[in-house]
């Protein structure tokens, strides 16, 4: 079974890139399953209306998030609303939406996608990730189907330890937020596909998705500007997984780029 995980798409130019390559690489490689995240899909941070209805159009299985899922306010209008629209699962009970999903794959496999927040230089207050995930995998209704994992945080080293903790347990695990791809991609000891980071969707010729002036301002100034996002040409980044549904277990997983013009 081919699967397709899409790094954080960032405003409009990840936007472009998305609904450019999307189905041309869902064809190339037979995917029969996409994940993607979409936490700063609109202007940069956060997601809106209209923004989550133009990703809905795409054939996108489901949409994960991060910090910045509630930056834009009327997300909440809608969140409930959407299943397949995560966000962390380890905010407190009460939060708006959900953080873990099963869907049909078009091959007709099970899929459980699970949605986690770190909590190095992030969000402390939130429920611990690995203390979550352990509670997730002892539920009885996971015993079937492949298990996946956008786990969105800081650093490399709390991606790394969470996949070294659900090695053997789950099909896949992937990183997002820092919005740099990485080159670590593998199948670990247990049969879990790992990459610390996806990369981003969005304007490459920017500071991780940033206008690259205002950032190279702030740090020359010590005077931070408002983030506004690039524009320009822009780069789809993720991650190719192929897993045997008979076990669970990844067979690859290799890393994709695609530059838009």
């Amino acid at each position: 079974m081919n699967i397709l995980a899409i790094g954080d798409v960032v405003a409009r130019p990840g936007r472009k890139a998305l609904k450019a390559h999307l189905s041309q690489l869902q064809a190339q490689h037979e995917v029969d399953f996409t994940v993607v995240n979409v936490e700063n899909a609109a202007n940069g941070s956060g997601l809106t209306r209209g923004v989550y209805k133009e990703l809905a159009a795409l054939p996108i299985d489901v949409m994960t998030s991060g910090n910045h899922i509630f930056s834009k306010r009327e997300v909440f209008d809608f969140i409930d609303d959407e299943p397949t629209l995560l966000r962390p699962h380890n905010y407190p009970a009460g939060t708006a939406g959900t953080g873990i999903v099963t869907v049909t794959a078009a091959n007709g496999a099970q899929v459980t996608v699970i949605n986690l927040m770190g909590q190095a230089f992030m969000h402390p207050s939130l429920d611990c990730p690995f203390a979550s995930m352990s509670e997730i995998l002892r539920s009885t209704s996971l015993q079937e189907g492949l298990i996946l994992l956008d786990f969105h945080t800081e650093t490399t080293s709390e991606k790394s330890a969470m996949g070294w903790h659900v090695d053997g347990q789950i099909s896949a695990q992937w990183g997002t937020h820092t919005h740099v791809q990485t080159a670590d991609e593998r199948v670990l000891p247990d049969g879990t596909a790992f990459i610390t980071d996806l990369g981003m969707t969005g304007a490459y010729n920017s500071v991780i998705g940033t206008d690259k002036d205002i950032i190279v301002k702030g740090y020359v100034t010590k005077v931070r500007g408002r983030f506004d996002p690039a524009n320009g040409p822009a780069a789809v980044c993720g991650a190719l997984i192929d897993v045997d549904e008979a076990s669970g277990k990844a067979r690859s997983i290799r890393r994709i780029r695609v530059e838009s013009e």
